[in-house]
């Protein structure tokens, strides 16, 4: 008899060349997914449907915001689905999701209809897109920082623009966000704190304040969908907490916040993992497509919740974490 699950849905960065084609070449019921993908969003100029992209789509476009965050919500539930229908996935205790992957949570906890979270994600990714394109910003990955150093190197090399941290992915793993020549500062600024720097390749300054336009277009979206109660506990990346279950208007403003404040997702699965201390029926930790960043981030995060990661049918990802 299976035991129950939580479910881990990626964000960006976990896109690849063939995401979720095994996924649909093996399940009807992820076909499904990828078909009324296809049917629910536009994205034909870029170069085909949505399951285009994702199995035959070069990096260029696929790494593209406005397309890998409807893409990897897409991937996500397909893979879902289909473990469901063939019983690999039991009774869902509990989800999250990193940054775009929140969405992803919240249809799986019956916050919304695929459909109308996909519509979300993809204006969210095209919104965050044209940010990026109207700023000069990016991202910085700090090595072996903790937060206090993390900070640090923000205070010495922000000199009166935007540099923050951004996402706390796992120990010794922050990343900054904000303007390019804070972040080339912070490069050089992060070896002063005692800590290690690498520039990004990303498109823009995320979860900063330069994403501000992007996040007042998400709250006049946000209001179009009518969202239903959760059906399970659904933690969040701002507050690294349980989001409120039957507060739509708060969970909305949440969704607002995240895309200017830092990702804590760190903090939030060490939280879900202390409030499963004592139980006496653990659940497993499942990794929805595609990769496997989530399993890695884990390892740093808590060694004792062991996640598989379900990049294809019947291949749980033995990857190594990440560096």
């Amino acid at each position: 008899m299976l035991g129950s699950s939580v479910i881990l849905c990626p964000g960006q960065g976990a896109q690849g060349f063939g995401m979720g084609a095994a996924w649909h070449s093996g399940s009807q019921e992820a076909a499904r997914v990828f078909a009324s993908a296809d049917s629910t969003i536009d994205l034909k100029h870029l170069g085909g449907t949505l399951s285009e992209i994702c199995f035959r789509g070069s990096p260029e476009i696929v790494n593209r915001t406005d397309v890998s965050q409807p893409a990897l919500y897409t991937c996500a539930i397909a893979s879902l689905r289909a473990m469901q229908a063939t019983g690999l996935i039991g009774v869902i205790h509990s989800c999250a999701g990193l940054s775009l992957g929140e969405y992803t949570a919240l249809h799986i906890a019956g916050a919304f209809s695929f459909e109308d979270g996909l519509r979300l994600v993809a204006l969210r990714g095209r919104f965050m897109q044209e940010a990026a394109e109207s700023s000069e910003g990016g991202m910085v990955a700090l090595i072996g920082a903790d937060d206090a150093q993390a900070q640090k190197v923000c205070d010495l090399a922000a000199q009166g623009e935007v540099l923050v941290c951004a996402n706390f992915n796992a120990p010794g793993q922050i990343v900054l966000s904000g303007s390019s020549s804070a972040c080339l500062r912070a490069v050089d600024a992060a070896g002063q704190a005692g800590c290690r720097a690498t520039r990004l390749q990303v498109a823009g300054a995320f979860h900063s304040p330069l994403m501000q336009s992007a996040a007042d277009r998400m709250a006049t979206a946000l209001e179009s969908v009518a969202f239903a109660p959760l059906s399970m506990d659904v933690w969040g990346n701002v507050t690294a907490s349980l989001h409120p279950r039957n507060d739509p208007t708060a969970l909305k403003k949440l969704l607002v916040q995240q895309i200017v404040s830092p990702v804590r997702w760190s903090q939030s699965m060490a939280a879900l993992s202390a409030s499963l201390a004592g139980s006496s029926q653990r659940p497993s930790f499942h990794e929805m497509a595609p990769g496997s960043v989530l399993k890695g981030l884990m390892r740093r995060i808590d060694k004792s919740c062991e996640v598989t990661s379900h990049d294809k049918p019947d291949k749980p990802d033995e990857s190594p974490s990440p560096a």
